[in-house]
């Protein structure tokens, strides 16, 4: 079963200091994010608040609890969703907390149009927020089941078929403190990500799924037939 988001935490200092940081950075990851639908697995903050950078002309969300505006009631590994009929789907955290996320991803690549998009974040297994994590035997950040590392979420997202085109690093900040000023928080961001990237907290990931075309086959009764050897010459015989 899944279990959601402990909001609790969200509200708290550093809770709400992560959401807001990620708030900015999704709206910039969205910001060429177009079509009819976008989709939002997954409860982290307020509703719909994280994907209001899409240019989208529908945003919803959907959760096992979800309840609101635009809110769709449901199973992560079962959508209520047609086949290739969603333009963007937005993962805030979705896959710590799932039961499989395997299987979320491949009902995510069921739901997505061509080059639809994906995005989707994460907190970094191998960076301080992922030591305190192991170190709470899971009960860091609440209720994620497990980190999972961005190398492999983008072995996942290979295998179904989701290129990855852009990913980012953030959250500098360290996991223990209740509350970190705005400007220590923007230093942080700017100064830590150029010089210390694999300590960053959480990372983002944005990928399409990519359509190969295929190219028609002729069928061998249209081919012209070969000439083999060339054509012969003519003799002076014939000529005349």
């Amino acid at each position: 079963m899944t279990e959601p988001p402990d909001m609790d935490w969200l509200q708290s200092p550093l809770g709400a200091a992560v959401l807001d940081l990620e708030a900015r950075i999704l709206n910039d990851a969205l910001a060429d994010v177009f079509g009819f639908e976008l989709l939002q697995l997954g409860a982290w903050g307020r509703g719909l608040e994280l994907s209001q950078g899409a240019r989208t002309q529908h945003r919803r969300w959907l959760a096992p609890d979800a309840c609101g505006p635009g809110a769709i009631r449901a199973d992560y590994h079962a959508l209520p969703i047609a086949t290739a009929s969603i333009e963007a789907v937005l993962m805030p955290h979705t896959l710590e907390h799932a039961a499989d996320p395997h299987e979320v991803l491949r009902e995510v690549e069921r739901v997505l149009v061509g080059d639809g998009h994906l995005i989707l974040c994460g907190f970094n297994l191998m960076g301080p927020w992922g030591l305190r994590h192991l170190a709470t035997r899971g009960r860091f950040p609440p209720p994620a089941r497990r980190l999972m590392s961005e190398g492999r979420t983008r072995d996942w997202l290979r295998l179904l078929g989701l290129e990855v085109v852009e990913s980012r690093r953030y959250l500098y900040a360290p996991p223990w403190t209740r509350g970190v000023p705005g400007r220590t928080r923007a230093w942080l961001e700017g100064r830590a990500a150029r010089l210390a990237p694999p300590l960053a907290g959480a990372y983002i990931v944005k990928a399409r799924k990519r359509v190969r075309a295929l190219t028609p086959i002729r069928p061998a009764w249209n081919r012209r037939p070969a000439v083999v050897g060339g054509l012969a010459e003519p003799t002076s015989r014939i000529a005349a």
